[in-house]
């Protein structure tokens, strides 16, 4: 056979990008606990889907000597490749060169394959490993980062967009994932953070660790800004794929449906007695939800942040939903600041993508208090509330005990477009708990009585027999029906039903002044 010079070319070329840094470095990688750019992709992708763009791109820079230094594919590996049969963009950086600074091509090629998904309408998905900007091209790196931070934004709401972090991430190199719907972190090999413990020390003169500063437990437990953790890397890639199961191509088409053999009619006895008799006592929302939902599977993210508030992907009827719900087992399920960004932020994904709202309803309030004030709970409720109102998905709404005052309007009521707004005999829709009330309502009464505490708890007791129940809001049309614990699985399938083709249209506009 003769040998074909052109393809040898074509051949030696292609081996050598898959070289990448070269062995030395990537068997740094391999100590540190960290894959390639490659071999995150073979996890990520179905196996033999990924196909390479810009495999021969070279970066062009001559500055400190970089023109002795042109790798194949510069310090991104960029393309496509299926997860579960369906398409979507990647884009892996490649530590091992350079340590995957981004410079003007790296950046170019990022771009490319956006903007293609922009045109096809499929999910990108960025596999962050990035020392940041690539010094050597001074602003050249940065408007690379300025046209990443363009797409990203124009990509919002259109295509989904996933971040994973599988190392560093620091300076610019923050925002692109910030940008993006959801963030996934790995414990101990991965961190983001605007200015590295360096720069702390220099100018605060603080000592504080890689971890301590910007790690996984930081950003999915204290700022909020990874939404889900991984052990490994492999973890976080099977996260990835899980994920995506529950969200559609783009904003133009319905999540997938997965049917289920979870009997749609499956109603569950021990939800008739799951809510204690005492209102003060706390339970566990998560069962409550787990119980309903298709083969008792809940995706739930952002667990560790917030978590007076529950938000998480299911199933019902083999339809993608997204729940969000108040924990009682927290602060009493009451919410605050965290908690109405966390909820948020997640309808307005569950929105831009088409994924019906189911929520859970048992809150006291908002969080009373100076610190809370002060770092203006009126404006991070106002979010929470601008976010329901603007959604036009099916909103399903389940009160299983307290619902009171403006968390009452809050929290996906008639008012603000609820679709169907169910209610548990359980419920006490009212402006405030008894005893709360008594102490407003009768407090001159309270201060003649000879025993003001036992008064106190003869009025409360009235009061609650009198408004805590849901009575009262479905005489007036505010509760569509109050139904049988047992029988929430089924009418909220019901639901799903009836208003899967519903429209509620918003007013012609640029956009919406949310309360940011």
């Amino acid at each position: 056979m003769v040998s074909n010079p052109k393809l040898e070319e074509l051949r030696d070329k292609r081996a050598l990008r898959q070289e990448l840094g070269g062995e030395a470095r990537i068997e740094r990688q391999h100590e540190n606990g960290r894959g390639t750019a490659y071999e995150r992709l073979e996890i990520l992708l179905d196996p033999g889907s990924f196909r390479e763009v810009d495999a021969f791109v070279q970066h062009r820079s001559t500055n400190f000597g970089m023109e002795k230094n042109r790798p194949l594919g510069d310090s991104v590996v960029t393309g496509w490749g299926t997860i579960d049969d369906r398409l979507v963009y990647v884009y892996s950086q490649d530590f091992t060169t350079f340590g995957g600074s981004l410079s003007e091509v790296h950046a170019a090629k990022i771009v490319k394959i956006m903007e293609m998904a922009m045109k096809t309408g499929a999910p990108v998905i960025g596999l962050n490993d990035s020392g940041g900007a690539r010094i050597q091209e001074g602003v050249e790196s940065l408007a690379g980062y300025a046209d990443i931070f363009l797409r990203n934004t124009m990509a919002s709401g259109v295509v989904p967009q996933i971040s994973v972090i599988m190392g560093p991430c620091a300076g610019g190199a923050v925002y692109s994932p910030a940008l993006t719907d959801y963030v996934i972190m790995v414990k101990e090999t991965s961190y983001m953070f605007i200015t590295g413990p360096n720069v702390v020390k220099q100018v605060l003169n603080e000592d504080v660790t890689f971890e301590e500063l910007g790690g996984a437990s930081v950003h999915t437990s204290k700022s909020g800004v990874a939404h889900l953790t991984a052990d490994d890397e492999t973890q976080a890639l099977m996260m990835v794929r899980e994920l995506l199961s529950y969200l559609p191509q783009n904003n133009m088409e319905d999540p997938p449906y997965l049917a289920t053999n979870d009997d749609p009619l499956r109603e569950d006895e021990k939800l008739n007695d799951f809510i204690p008799d005492n209102p003060n006592k706390p339970y566990d929302i998560k069962e409550i939800v787990e119980t309903v939902v298709d083969d008792g599977h809940f995706f739930e993210v952002h667990e560790d942040f917030a978590a007076n508030i529950v938000v998480g992907y299911a199933r019902l009827g083999g339809h993608a939903v997204g729940i969000v719900a108040n924990q009682p087992m927290v602060l009493a399920g009451v919410l605050d600041i965290s908690a109405s960004e966390k909820a948020a932020r997640f309808i307005r994904t569950c929105d831009s993508f088409n994924i019906p709202l189911i929520t859970f309803v048992d809150v006291p309030g908002y969080l009373p208090g100076r610190d809370q004030e002060h770092a203006g709970i009126i404006r991070s409720g106002a979010k929470l509330l601008f976010a329901y109102c603007e959604a036009t998905v099916p909103k399903l709404t389940v009160t299983t005990r307290k619902s009171y005052g403006g968390a009452y309007c809050v929290m996906s009521s008639k008012h603000i477009r609820g679709d169907l707004n169910l209610a548990w005999p359980t419920a006490e829709i009212a402006v405030m708990g008894a005893e709360g009330a008594v102490e407003i309502l009768n407090r001159r009464e309270l201060a003649d009585a000879d025993d003001p505490a036992a008064r106190k708890t003869e009025l409360a007791n009235a009061y609650r027999e009198r408004f805590a129940h849901p009575y009262i809001a479905a005489s007036r049309g505010y509760v569509d029906d109050v139904i049988e614990p047992s029988e929430t699985r089924s009418r909220l399938i019901n639901a799903l039903h009836v208003f899967q083709n519903k429209r509620d249209d918003n007013p012609p506009k640029k956009h919406g002044n949310i309360p940011l």
